[in-house]
């Protein structure tokens, strides 16, 4: 018998999609307006700025390039957020090119078995945010008109991630992390079995494992992954050199030819940038649905009351309202909204970190298959959005005379706040950037612990 608490919980999940089946026939004209709203955003937007980037990262992932940077950054990327080092190309790959390639990446990740789901919740977790791009040249150009103000919104959005990124080590501290395979000296083995496709060529394979253990060759039957490396032999050899062994060898145990891999990476790329823009036209559908009930008004006078209490501008709600669907509604309401500057640089902080459901729904379909949950990371969002709308606060004043210096830069005020040809090659700039500084990090790592081991032989003598 099933129990009354399970029936009418379950009953109560579908009521929300039996009033779709209701509405959309009821207002068929607005629902076909809606998507082709939703559907015009795809193919205008997002299609030509994901796309290339899921082509890319497929052929990163398998020429080596993750086992590299797996490599190179795990000392550092483990003791600082709980992760292993692949999780420092995702973080710069993330933070370059904006949601969902953080969660693409780790969504790949976690299929080929170098994250377990806590460490994939942890990664998903910080590394979803806007990219410079969208953040500077449609946010502070072309909806603020005010390109200083990328200084503040870009140290309080990435600055933001960076602080729940450490906080999210915290997270599941209650078991043990089981070693994933991403290991210094074992990520280059970490492949799924490799499987024929329908064209006969190998490709690896796509599904995942259980809950808490990382999907690789271990649990599928594959090829057994190899001892745990001798620690005094892996102190002997360079560290770079380590991970070009790495990335090699990742490589030869790929077996796909340049072509196959790129024909490969074009069939995902292509199956996933559908997959996003279905999830765009229904949530398009699905938003109109729910203005023509009113739903959103009485949502606006509710956060009205709440922002007033905070003493926040009340003529905010329209702003927080339409960021929680969608992101590029809510960062242009907060854009034209009344109250002063720095009210609604901070709801533009807000939006932006939160990423509104729209992206929340690309993050879930991506996620499909791998066992990360939507529960960590819609509380890991919640979480950004306010750290980041307090760092505004916090840090207006502080940055008030940097933000007067890059009023005069050319470099923001000649952004062009619609998607531009070149964002694509701004874009891998800034992921180089992101490297740079991950490698900057590392080497600061690196001569902090020489420092303390001379210091430590100088006590010993």
């Amino acid at each position: 018998m099933v129990p009354k608490r399970s029936a009418a919980a379950g009953f109560l999940r579908a009521l929300p999609w039996l009033a779709m089946a209701v509405l959309v026939p009821a207002f068929p004209a607005e629902a076909m307006q809606a998507a082709r709203r939703g559907l015009s955003i795809w193919f205008d937007v997002l299609f030509p700025a994901l796309f290339p980037f899921f082509l890319v990262t497929e052929l990163l992932i398998g020429f080596g390039i993750v086992h590299f940077f797996g490599t190179l950054f795990d000392p550092l990327m483990r003791p600082v957020f709980r992760v292993p080092g692949c999780g420092g190309f995702v973080m710069a790959m993330g933070f370059a090119s904006g949601y969902p390639i953080g969660a693409r990446l780790t969504a790949e990740l976690r299929k080929q078995g170098f994250l377990d789901r806590t460490e994939g919740e942890r990664l998903v977790a910080f590394t979803t945010s806007a990219d410079p791009i969208f953040l500077i040249g449609a946010v502070c150009v072309g909806f603020f008109h005010d390109p200083s103000l990328a200084v503040v919104l870009g140290a309080a959005h990435y600055g933001g991630a960076v602080l729940v990124g450490i906080a999210m080590r915290f997270y599941g501290r209650g078991g043990a992390d089981k070693p994933s395979a991403a290991g210094a000296e074992t990520a280059a083995d970490a492949r799924l079995p490799q499987e024929a496709d329908r064209g006969g060529r190998n490709r690896a394979a796509e599904h995942a494992g259980g809950p808490d253990h990382p999907v690789g060759p271990d649990q599928s039957g594959g090829l057994p992954r190899p001892a745990e490396p001798d620690p005094a032999a892996g102190r002997r050899k360079s560290l770079l050199r380590r991970a070009v062994r790495a990335m090699h060898e990742a490589r030869l145990a790929d077996r796909r030819s340049a072509g196959e891999l790129l024909g490969d990476a074009v069939a995902s790329g292509l199956k996933l940038v559908m997959m996003v823009g279905a999830m765009v036209v229904f949530l398009s559908v699905c938003l109109e649905m729910i203005a023509r009930l009113r739903v959103l008004e009485l949502l606006e006078r509710t956060a009205a009351v709440l922002l007033g209490l905070a003493r926040l501008p009340e003529s905010l709600a329209s702003a927080f309202v339409n960021g929680l669907f969608e992101v590029t509604l809510g960062a242009r309401e907060a854009g034209a909204g009344d109250g002063g500057l720095v009210h609604r640089a901070a709801m533009a902080g807000f939006v932006l970190s939160w990423a509104g459901f729209s992206v929340h729904a690309q993050i879930v379909s991506l996620l499909t298959d791998t066992g990360l949950r939507y529960r960590p990371f819609a509380a890991a969002r919640l979480l950004h959005a306010a750290v980041a709308m307090l760092l505004v606060y916090a840090l207006w004043t502080p940055l008030s005379g940097l933000r007067e210096k890059a009023a005069h830069l050319p470099a923001f005020a000649a952004l062009d706040p619609a998607p531009a040809a070149g964002a694509f090659a701004a874009s891998l700039v800034l992921f180089a950037a992101a490297v740079l500084a991950l490698v900057t990090l590392r080497f600061v790592h690196l001569l902090s612990s020489l420092m303390l081991s001379i210091m430590m032989m100088r006590k010993e003598r």
